[in-house]
């Protein structure tokens, strides 16, 4: 065998090696993206009753832009804490009453929510959260414990948030928060 033919083999040989690992590491992260307890219970529909409301803390960029806000707002009333949750993130999302900011892009949608024993939310927001997202840690931050805040602070059953991106595990948003494991409550960035 001639040596050009030599290298040809070898570099098929590693083309092939490196499609076969990505491959697997791709169908691994898809697996575990998928909450990791059996108990995760999503509320099948949301279904805020007609007419009744509770009062729940949301949170906005705050003037400086350094720091979240606390504004009190109503929101529509959900039977149990997994609904409850969606409509206080469906109000979380909704665009900002004026002058007021959100941390959270414009378009991103809540895809689903589920709850498990341990208080644990996992909060599956659709791709605009990141690929709308305008990047700088400092605004990464915000984004995340908008989210994080919003309902570890309303729901004494919720105790931390797990964020997905289109049913999936992610690292992080922007590239400087981990997101690869559920996250407490942080009140030390609101004003």
């Amino acid at each position: 065998m001639t040596r050009g033919r030599m290298l040809m083999l070898s570099a098929g040989v590693a083309i092939v090696a490196f499609t076969a690992t990505a491959l697997a590491t791709i169908i691994m992260r898809q697996r575990t993206a998928r909450p990791k307890t059996p108990a995760a219970t999503a509320a099948p529909a949301r279904t805020p009753e007609p007419g009744r409301k509770i009062k729940a803390r949301l949170y906005y960029v705050s003037m400086d832009g350094t720091k979240l806000t606390a504004v009190d707002r109503e929101v529509a009333y959900a039977d149990g804490a997994s609904a409850q949750a969606q409509a206080i993130l469906d109000a979380q999302l909704a665009a900002a009453p004026a002058p007021l900011l959100s941390a959270i892009p414009p378009g991103t949608r809540l895809r689903a929510l589920y709850l498990n024993q341990k208080g644990e939310a996992y909060v599956d927001l659709s791709r605009d959260v990141a690929s709308a997202h305008t990047g700088g840690s400092q605004d990464e931050i915000l984004t995340i414990y908008t989210i994080v805040d919003v309902l570890t602070t309303n729901l004494p059953a919720v105790t931390s948030v797990q964020l997905l991106v289109d049913g999936k595990e992610v690292d992080t948003l922007a590239g400087h928060i981990d997101l690869r494991k559920p996250l407490e409550k942080n009140l030390a960035l609101v004003e």
